[in-house]
């Protein structure tokens, strides 16, 4: 069965390496359906969520390059099932990921979810566009409000995609996730300060006793102080006898020495 992004990646090399590891006959007769070359409402879906990737591109002496592409949620538009999109906002001005892909156009992007674990790896074939003569692009792109200068699009024609395993992705989360999850933390602990100063006030104008009922109402389970427990030890066999005796007044013996009395 088809494994588009496989059979992209497998060179001879690689197939090579796969025998000397004893995995070139799983691959070989794989029988899943991986094709794997458009993209479906999962795919969109996890994209539309990712706020950077890493893009990878290869010079002209034979070195890969990989750079990361960062903007606010959604910066990377799924323009179709096989094509993305994203403004290339201007950063350090060495251009390198832009001359590489003018000498040979081929990239693979990952797409991380640090949080969920996740991983989408992506071969395409990407295009650089000057968004003064894409002005319909340019519009589609725009992030109202996010201040970056966009020198560019740049625009990714899909061969093939594939999901990673979770396999040694360390979690990971963003501000804005930890934010979410401490949300409801923040409101019970707010709940908790008014309703300890709202206690604090009755007891100074109501008395301690009146106070003591009002929280014993509210929490009948809970004890107004803490209950210390007796911790209580096992006795061996005879130490009682033992004691009764040591504790006995000593005399003297027959040799002149001492012991308990009897």
């Amino acid at each position: 069965m088809a494994y588009s992004f496989l059979d992209i990646a497998s060179t001879p090399s690689v197939r090579a390496a796969q025998e000397a590891n004893g995995s070139l006959e799983f691959w070989s007769d794989f029988a899943g359906n991986r094709a794997f070359d458009r993209f479906t409402p999962s795919e969109a879906a996890f994209i539309a969520e990712r706020d950077s990737f890493y893009m990878a591109t290869v010079s002209e002496s034979g070195w890969p390059y990989v750079q990361h592409r960062g903007g606010p949620a959604g910066f990377l538009r799924m323009v179709d099932d096989r094509t993305l999109a994203c403004a290339d906002f201007r950063g350090n001005r060495q251009y390198i990921s832009v001359g590489n892909l003018a000498a040979n156009n081929r990239t693979a992007l990952f797409l991380m979810d640090y949080a969920g674990r996740r991983r989408l790896k992506i071969y395409a074939h990407a295009l650089a566009v000057s968004l003064a003569d894409a002005l319909d692009l340019a519009s589609t792109l725009a992030l109202p409000g996010y201040k970056a200068k966009a020198e560019r699009a740049l625009v990714f024609r899909i061969e093939a995609f594939d999901w990673n395993c979770p396999q040694h992705i360390t979690p990971r989360f963003a501000l804005t996730e930890i934010e979410q999850g401490l949300a409801a933390l923040k409101d019970r602990i707010a709940h908790l300060e008014a309703e300890n100063i709202a206690l604090l006030a009755r007891l100074a104008s109501d008395g301690e006793e009146s106070c003591k009922s009002r929280i014993v109402s509210l929490y009948p389970l809970l004890p107004l102080r803490p209950q210390r427990r007796r911790r209580v030890w096992p006795r061996m066999p005879g130490t009682a006898a033992i004691r009764r005796v040591w504790r006995r007044p000593t005399r003297l013996t027959a040799n002149g020495g001492t012991g308990p009395g009897f």
